[in-house]
């Protein structure tokens, strides 16, 4: 479980996020979405200490990430995965360096050990045979599960996730949805993702927060985002004719 109070952050005395707080339940996929400049990518990054926050509380199950020194920061580090938004694997390394990495870097685990875990990791966002493939060998989609698998090394409880859908098409976006569901429900992680994508929003929002001009604007789920009266969430959540016909079909189902 990760907790938020009132956390404000300015950049040269433009504030950017105001006094806001929220709670990103474990074993759920808790969502932060909202227009390009709202603030949510500054919240995403605040929350993991990549910035620094001018005021507020910052709580990984009850640990204030703001007071840590930087050994018991490191070990915070540790239980935290991240998937970026272009996947950011490293182009030199092939696929099972890649998801190896992590545990290079901070476990004694033995070889065997490591590949054994890397067996697992890959198996579990169903790669097979592409060990020794490198990035640019591989489609853009299983680049996002070769991250995924990747994030999930080090066993981790709080698992963030950065555009995850960022240029796929909508099935494969749906396959990573589905993916980082589940392995959230399995491993009941603490789920952070930051996305534009409405998709994403209807079928894994278990837990929404919509951030507008640097204010929580609403939270809830993905059954009240489609019944919210909300102006401002309503303008981005039924922005394309798609996503307001999907409204109108939920609408009249539901009269009938």
């Amino acid at each position: 479980m990760i907790e938020i109070r009132n956390i404000r952050k300015s950049f040269e005395g433009r504030p950017i996020l105001k006094d806001i707080s929220t709670l990103f339940e474990k074993g759920k996929t808790n969502l932060i979405i909202g227009q390009s400049g709202s603030g949510k990518t500054v919240l995403l990054k605040s929350i993991v200490r990549l910035l620094e926050v001018d005021e507020g509380e910052i709580l990984f199950d009850g640990r204030d990430i703001r007071k840590l020194n930087f050994t018991d920061l490191k070990k915070l580090r540790q239980e935290m995965g991240m998937v970026f938004q272009g996947g950011a694997l490293f182009d030199s390394l092939n696929v099972a360096d890649n998801v190896r990495f992590p545990m290079d870097m901070f476990t004694t685990k033995t070889t065997g050990e490591k590949n054994r875990h890397v067996d697992f990791c890959l198996d579990r966002v169903n790669i097979k045979g592409a060990h020794h493939l490198f990035p640019s060998e591989i489609s853009g989609g299983m680049r996002k599960r070769v991250a995924i698998a990747r994030a999930i090394a080090l066993n981790p409880k709080y698992l963030f996730c950065d555009e995850p859908n960022s240029g796929l098409d909508p099935v494969t976006s749906i396959l990573i949805d589905n993916l980082i569901k589940e392995i959230t429900v399995e491993f009941d992680i603490t789920t952070l993702i930051n996305t534009h994508d409405m998709n994403s929003v209807m079928e894994i929002g278990d837990n929404i927060l919509f951030i507008s001009n640097g204010e929580k604007g609403w939270e809830g789920n993905n059954t009240q985002v489609l019944f919210t009266r909300n102006k401002k969430l309503n303008e981005f959540v039924f922005a394309s004719p798609l996503s307001k016909r999907i409204r109108d079909l939920k609408q009249r189902e539901d009269d009938e």
